[in-house]
């Protein structure tokens, strides 16, 4: 294998706190946490006392402020080493998806408000961009806000949304001037327990089954002009500037569990015997081992390099694009031939790569399809 250097030993070092983490309070959680369908707020705390949680919080609100991606990327890999994407889904959304928003768009007051707890692992949010009838079109939402004297009145509801249940802020994206075009819409922080503010069913999912996901539903709720994130008919521009960043979430999170669910079937076909030899000597099983492992190192290196760039806030949203259909796709391919190779173990949800199969399908849907990334790159090619 090609030696990577994207870590420095200040990654390392936080590597071995994470992977202790892991062990001590992820591995032994993760079967109740399946059982109960969510991860408890013990445990988010847990996560946030050892810095798995909150490392993006700035320090003047109560955190660390690193907002070196690497260390989300460590993060990643260690927790996928266990196959625990449920939990490492509600919390990359906390510090990945919605703390960037508030950090960077949200006044002293509002962050004063709202990002203690996000250092603490005592608050958890989420972002409702998706609709029942406006999935990867963000442009065709119908939820809407009007203005009210100096309040705005939200009405609409989102679907799919990561943390919806337990949330305590949901940034809201909605229409605000309909005849604005691309600049009617903006951004919203709904509190728990606002009035007209209510949570529908949480939603029965293939997989991950621990990371709640939720309807929500906005009836007259009455949001102070506090309450806007940002400025207003902005928040499609918001939401274009930081889709790249989600995207490249998703492809570290599908590159560290392919690169786990090939270790696991390695493994597995080493320890195994048919036909008088271990499974690991067949030709037709040591090729198909050749194929992914290449498949895997070459896509480590792209996805390195778009961390290196995203932190240099040079990643596009056509790199970010194409990490995240290639990683994604990949992903589910090392799973899937994986779990055949693991044979009639594979399908037995004691094995962790069973699992990973039921995990893995929404990868190449959420964040944008793989059919709406390579529509991205199409046009960069040969435009419109």
């Amino acid at each position: 294998m090609i030696e990577r250097d994207l870590y420095t030993p200040d990654h390392e070092s936080f590597r071995q706190v994470v992977r202790e983490f892991v062990r001590r309070e992820v591995s032994p959680n993760m079967a109740r946490w399946e059982e109960q369908r969510f991860v408890d707020r013990d445990s988010w705390r847990a996560a946030a006392r050892q810095g798995v949680l909150g490392l993006p919080v700035p320090k003047e609100y109560g955190g660390l402020g690193v907002g070196d991606f690497r260390y989300q990327a460590v993060i990643s890999e260690e927790m996928l080493s266990v196959g625990a994407i449920s939990a490492l889904s509600g919390w990359g959304a906390n510090d990945n998806l919605i703390l960037p928003y508030l950090v960077e768009l949200g006044t002293d007051e509002q962050l004063k408000r709202w990002v203690a707890g996000f250092a603490t692992g005592d608050t958890v949010a989420a972002i409702a961009m998706t609709e029942p009838g406006a999935g990867s079109d963000l442009r065709g939402i119908k939820t809407n806000a009007v203005r009210d004297g100096e309040d705005w009145i939200l009405n609409g509801s989102k679907t799919f949304i990561t943390n919806g249940i337990m949330a305590d802020l949901v940034i809201v994206f909605a229409v605000t001037d309909p005849d604005a075009g691309s600049k009617g819409y903006s951004l919203f922080v709904v509190e728990r327990d606002m009035p007209g503010f209510e949570r529908g069913k949480k939603l029965n999912k293939i997989g991950i089954h621990a990371q709640d996901t939720a309807e929500l539903f906005f009836n007259d709720v009455r949001l102070p002009s506090s309450n806007l994130l940002g400025q207003q008919g902005q928040g499609l521009a918001y939401l274009m500037q930081r889709l790249p960043r989600e995207r490249m979430t998703i492809a570290i999170c599908a590159q560290s569990f392919a690169e786990s669910a090939l270790r696991w079937t390695v493994d597995y076909v080493k320890s195994r015997e048919a036909f008088g030899q271990r499974i690991a000597d067949l030709q037709t099983v040591g090729f198909t081992l050749a194929e992914l492992t290449t498949e895997v190192e070459i896509s480590r290196a792209f996805v390195d390099r778009a961390i290196q760039a995203l932190n240099a806030k040079t990643l596009s949203a056509v790199d970010a694009a194409k990490a995240k259909w290639w990683t994604t796709e990949l992903q589910s391919r090392v799973i899937d031939r994986g779990l055949q190779l693991h044979g009639g173990y594979g399908y037995m949800l004691d094995y962790p790569i069973a699992r990973a199969y039921i995990d893995t399908r929404v990868q190449t849907i959420y964040g944008g399809t793989t059919e709406v990334m390579k529509e991205i790159i199409r046009r960069d090619i040969v435009g419109r």
